[in-house]
């Protein structure tokens, strides 16, 4: 009767295979729309909590009563603790063995601790000593960012290399994650404030939003482990995963040039979203002399949004993602060096800021998917096939470009003698300003695009792909 149902899973495998057919590249597909639905919700509970615990701040603040300066320590402390967590993750994932595979066990594992870690974020203590409060609130952020984000964005990260090979289908998935990590997102950062203020603005009122935001994470959480599966996981490469120690797995990162160049890609992406996301007030408030623009300026930002993911799909699949990419960046580049010559100017940040935030759709859609074709090259190249360390190192420079990201823009307005008790800045504070929204954004784009016009693994992609198919038929 066994043998008799796998023989039936076998044969509806290999039909849905013929059903679904081979990419432009000759590449075998495995994923239907409800596998892409399915994949892409697992982006909530990960955007939820990063943005739930952007909002800490305030909460902390004003909220329970904190002191701003012990807050910053405790995100400083939690966050150099949680990059390092996510290496220790890789290499967890790389060893695990289960009926369902290295990675998607992770995400079944992670439904009830991500349920409780967001609601724990708020329920502190209301009458506690301040240094209660401050231990709690280290705990608590630490199990929810270093514990349970991290156990879920690295399988997350790497079920795109055991889901499918097909630059196509990964091109899907990138493109449905950003969309689902961007609607939470949005929902998170635009309708928190205004829906706890609707419930009273009291602690009760953000435990009760978060309460709801636990459930549809965990509810998401659970839909993309029922929907996903590992296709490109086999015992071979499982036994050859284990012959690999922690110290060598480090040492192939390295050696795999792609993974380098997208490694310090994602770092210099991250630290021009911090920017972005964290200097607008200060530009529409000194700059432009009325910090009300920052809801136009957020709203008009909505079109390149739905824009760029719109058209990063068809343009994915007739350039490639590597190109995409590229050609969002120059449109960018070009947008950020005019703002270099009208700073002061209200529509030029209106437009030109808006031609940039399109440039930037592409790569956060792609770059999971850049970094995942890379784990080919290096198991090509390397015969060593390490799907869960490769993800934990981009996610390790992608935290490590966000802290420093928002360490600058402290350190860049303090070399200004910024001072946000004075309505009328000094010329140094206004340069300093000028260089976090205008000066620096350009920069780091120009340096992101020479980094990205290196990588070129989208024309070896196909023929890796064949080879390993060979030396898979060879070994079996």
């Amino acid at each position: 009767m066994k043998v008799n149902l796998l023989e039936e899973k076998s044969q509806q495998a290999i039909q849905d295979s013929n059903e679904l057919g081979i990419d432009a590249n000759g590449v075998q597909k495995t994923m239907m729309k409800r596998h892409y639905l399915g994949d892409g919700v697992g982006q909530v509970p990960l955007n939820a909590i990063a943005g739930l615990v952007g909002m800490l701040t305030y909460f902390y603040t004003d909220k329970v009563g904190m002191a701003a300066g012990a807050v910053g320590t405790i995100f400083l402390l939690v966050r150099i603790f949680d990059a390092f967590t996510d290496i220790a993750m890789g290499r967890i994932v790389d060893k695990t063995k289960s009926k369902y595979g290295k990675a998607r066990p992770w995400l079944l594992w992670m439904v009830i601790p991500t349920l409780l870690s967001i609601i724990l974020l708020f329920t502190v203590p209301a009458n506690a000593s301040l240094s209660v409060k401050n231990l709690y609130a280290a705990l608590t952020v630490f199990f929810a960012t270093a514990i349970v984000y991290t156990a879920i964005v690295i399988p997350y990260g790497s079920l795109m290399a055991l889901r499918t090979r097909s630059v196509e289908e990964r091109g899907k998935m990138g493109i449905t994650r950003a969309v689902f990590g961007y609607l939470i997102g949005f929902i998170v950062s635009v309708a928190l404030i205004p829906v706890t203020n609707l419930l009273g603005g009291d602690q009760r009122a953000w435990i009760i939003v978060a309460t709801v935001l636990a459930i549809l994470s965990s509810v998401c959480l659970y839909l993309t482990f029922l929907t996903s599966k590992e296709e490109t996981t086999t015992a071979s490469k499982e036994k050859l995963d284990e012959q690999v120690t922690f110290k060598e797995s480090f040492k192939l990162l390295f050696k795999n040039k792609y993974w380098c160049l997208m490694i310090t890609v994602l770092f210099l992406m991250n630290m021009v979203s911090v920017l972005n996301a964290s200097t607008g007030i200060y530009y529409t408030k000194y700059i432009l002399g009325n910090e009300n623009l920052i809801g136009i300026m957020g709203a008009v930002g909505l079109i390149p949004v739905v824009v760029g993911f719109v058209a990063v799909g068809p343009m994915t699949k007739k350039y490639g993602p590597a190109k995409t990419v590229r050609m969002a960046l120059i449109l960018g580049i070009v947008a950020s060096l005019i703002r270099c010559f009208i700073p002061y100017s209200f529509i030029g940040a209106l437009v030109l800021g808006a031609v940039t935030t399109f440039s930037m759709i592409p790569l956060m859609a792609l770059s999971g998917v850049l970094t995942t074709n890379t784990v080919e090259y290096g198991e090509w190249k390397n015969g060593k096939r390490i799907v869960g360390m490769i993800n934990s190192g981009t996610s390790f420079g992608g935290k490590i470009g966000s802290g420093l990201g928002a360490a600058m823009i402290g350190w860049i307005l303090a070399f200004g003698q910024y001072d946000g008790t004075l309505a009328l800045q000094p010329d140094s504070s206004i340069l300093s300003i000028l260089i976090l929204t205008v000066y620096l954004p350009f920069v780091l784009l120009l340096v992101i695009y020479v980094i990205m016009y290196k990588y070129d693994l989208d024309l070896h992609y196909p023929q890796i792909v064949k080879e390993l198919e060979m030396r898979k038929s060879v070994n079996s």
